[in-house]
């Protein structure tokens, strides 16, 4: 097939011709999202963790460089688990894209790991599925050291209400109800395979992994099931928010203090190495 068919970072299918000397690069980055205006680029701003991860890897590479991620994160939201990836011409051993990329960037996003990969590898099309954590405060007054890696309540919230309404969410379903208004992806249906909460002392965590997430749709699910914690709505409200596809019914989106994301799964031929484990910072960032 004709050369020009090749797309940098973009899905190589079998027959098209990648340039000699192309290589593909995936790396594992953690990033506190407090210090970021969310994972994509934008032209307004270069506080972003894409615009800060392109300019290290482009010193390194001594080439521009663009990458692809496995999941966009909002203003605000971290990530343990991300995965990206990259193609570039340039040579360089791994400790380059690992220590020398991580020498150019800020305290608050580190490149975890680094591996070559096939090309047949996409960091987010080959993604078999996403894990998020999300971590509520519950007590009277809100945290002065952690105020932006918690979400903060001063209501009680009732663990077991929501984890009964959270169980509705299961399998595959139309989330219209819990889609930003600004989300550009095709169809709203997604596929959620794990749900649930677990709560310790007034620390409260809630789990979530699925196919793939819609924009804000985590933190519009967060919103609704803390006013059934709160006894506000019966567990059976989820259930029936799913049925109305309508946003305009569900609660106002949570505060994206506390949102993580911690894991990506890919299929295990590609070999990439599960998320770090943080054990020691993950009562706080996932």
């Amino acid at each position: 097939m004709n050369q020009k068919l090749y797309k940098p970072n973009g899905e190589v299918l079998p027959g098209m011709l990648v340039p000699e000397g192309m290589q593909r690069v995936a790396l594992g980055v953690e990033y506190l999202g407090a210090s970021f205006r969310g994972f994509q680029k934008q032209a307004s701003t270069p506080d972003t963790v894409q615009a800060r991860l392109e300019r290290a890897i482009s010193a390194v590479a001594a080439e521009e460089v663009t990458l692809v991620c496995a999941g966009r994160t909002d203003a605000g939201v971290s990530a343990s688990g991300q995965v990206i990836h990259f193609d570039t011409l340039s040579s360089r051993p791994l400790k380059a894209w690992l220590q020398g990329v991580n020498t150019h960037l800020p305290d608050a996003v580190r490149v975890t790991w680094a591996m070559p990969v096939s090309f047949h590898f996409h960091a987010r099309f080959s993604a078999l599925s996403r894990t998020y954590h999300y971590w509520i405060q519950t007590e009277p007054v809100r945290s002065a050291l952690f105020s932006q890696q918690l979400t903060w309540t001063g209501h009680s919230l009732d663990v077991e209400r929501m984890q009964l309404a959270a169980e509705s969410l299961l399998g595959e379903h139309d989330f219209s109800s819990f889609r930003a208004a600004q989300c550009q992806a095709h169809s709203p249906v997604r596929e959620i395979q794990a749900v649930s909460f677990e709560r310790y002392g007034n620390l409260i965590l809630f789990r979530v992994r699925a196919n793939a997430f819609l924009h804000h749709m985590v933190r519009n699910l967060i919103g609704s099931l803390m006013l059934v914690g709160r006894g506000l709505q019966s567990p059976s409200w989820i259930e029936q928010l799913l049925a109305a596809r309508d946003r305009t019914l569900a609660a106002p989106t949570a505060a994206p203090w506390g949102l993580s994301l911690v894991a990506v799964e890919y299929p295990a031929a590609f070999k990439i190495p599960a998320a770090m484990d943080r054990a020691m910072f993950s009562q706080f960032c996932g």
